[in-house]
């Protein structure tokens, strides 16, 4: 079946899935392969479970509702692209080594107060997630966001042919996935394959005009939109001076002053305010809109999450981490007033080359402030650390939870960071 004939019986559909234990009744079911399991395989049961059709490569396969094609993740892509030309509306795609999923849950709370939106769920940011996002786009979105994840060269390139952004923000380019990338310069080549689209395209940028690394990438960007200048608007968003634990911005907006609190941790994360208040106003929302959106998002997942157990105030921000993103999270809990503190960091995995580097930096930084009490796990941390680093060293977060189960802490403010890999969410029932 060619892709006009794939796109009627996706008008005809409830929808598209590739999880053959989770069909609704109506979808279509594409039989994705992958190095541990071909879709193909379960392409039958997703029909007995009530799935439309299913789209199969495996020519033994027949039966009125298989659809076969040459190579179905091809075939998934071509029809989210197919849906993406329907779709009329601004489409505003997020990539970023840091903060990439907190901007597009506050770019999305913050159109969301003018439009109907169209969001990436979850961490379907790869190029499974990125068409699964396109083809969940109701034909009444008034703008849809779209996350872009990478860990090779090319793949932002291939998920904005798909998606064909009208519009892109590059939270930030630092030191992530260069196992993958092989340096850090191919890092930076690969975000900014972002504003090459969009300089092609037409497309505009909307970039952090702090950031001199963004700023030096602006000539590949065609149009462009800083965070100061959105539109017709002026922006200018500090942190205000505050006590607790959470990110206030002091904002002037058009020359008016506007103060409002979040309940995201960290100065690091005003960048993705600025970017979530910046797109907002380029879109005409009202400014008391913006600060509302923004004050009322709630952090999920282990992204810059404060949770309060009765026990201790545990800054769960575990849900990946990079050289930069933990240096700017250990710097922000470094400034917090607390007479308890404690950092639990894990493993920064992904980082090749510069993974002694990069551990042994925020082993430096810990070592500077001093103050804070410190559960350091994972090999790489280990090597790094040698046998000068004062805090107490674990091999695997098995360990330190063993540890923590008999220390039994208690009033601390503690900071939980390290890449997922580590599974640092272990500890959290200790604290």
């Amino acid at each position: 079946m060619d892709t006009e004939g794939l796109y009627d019986l996706y008008r005809r559909s409830a929808g598209v899935t590739t999880d053959s234990r989770s069909v609704s009744k109506g979808e279509i079911f594409f039989a994705l392969r992958g190095p541990n399991h071909d879709g193909n395989v379960h392409a039958a049961a997703a029909i007995a479970s009530g799935a439309l059709a299913a789209v199969v490569d495996d020519p033994t396969l027949s039966g009125e509702k298989m659809v076969l094609v040459d190579d179905v993740l091809v075939a998934l892509t071509s029809l989210a692209a197919a849906h993406r030309h329907r779709l009329k509306v601004p489409v505003i795609a997020i990539t970023g080594t840091n903060g990439k999923t907190t901007t597009r849950e506050l770019v999305t709370a913050v159109l969301s107060r003018k439009a109907k939106v169209h969001s990436t769920a979850g961490n379907l940011n790869n190029h499974i997630g990125v068409p699964l996002t396109l083809l969940g786009a109701p034909d009444d979105a008034g703008f849809v966001v779209v996350e872009m994840g990478a860990n090779h060269m090319g793949e932002i390139a291939s998920l904005c042919e798909t998606a064909m952004p009208t519009h892109g923000i590059i939270t930030n380019i630092g030191t992530a996935h260069i196992e993958g990338f092989g340096s850090a310069e191919n890092v930076r080549s690969a975000k900014s394959e972002l504003y090459r689209w969009l300089g092609r395209s037409g497309g505009t940028a909307i970039y952090n005009d702090d950031n001199p690394v963004l700023r030096d990438l602006l000539h590949i960007a065609g149009a462009t939109v800083p965070y100061s200048l959105p539109g017709d608007h002026s922006l200018h968003a500090v942190q205000a001076k505050a006590e607790g634990l959470y990110l206030n911005v002091n904002a002037v907006i058009d020359g008016r002053e506007h103060t409002f609190a979040t309940s995201l941790f960290g100065a690091h994360n005003l960048d993705n305010v600025r970017a979530a208040m910046a797109t907002g106003l380029l879109f005409d929302v009202p400014v008391g809109d913006i600060a509302e959106a923004i004050s009322g998002y709630m952090p999920a997942n282990n992204r810059s999450q404060v949770v309060d157990t009765g026990r201790n105030t545990v800054i769960r921000d575990s849900y990946n981490a990079n050289p930069s993103s933990m240096e700017k999270a250990i710097s922000s809990f470094a400034e917090l007033r607390s007479e308890k503190k404690m950092v639990i960091i894990g493993d920064m995995l992904e980082l090749g080359s510069e993974s002694y580097a990069g551990h042994a930096s925020v082993l430096s930084q810990l070592r500077s402030i001093g103050t804070v009490e410190a559960l350091i796990i994972g090999p790489r941390f280990r090597e790094a650390a040698g046998e000068l680093f004062p805090g107490r060293l674990f091999a695997s977060t098995e360990e330190a939870v063993e540890w923590l189960r008999s220390a039994k802490p208690v009033e601390y403010t503690i900071l939980v960071k390290g890449s997922r890999g580590m599974m640092l969410e272990k500890v959290y029932p200790l604290l």
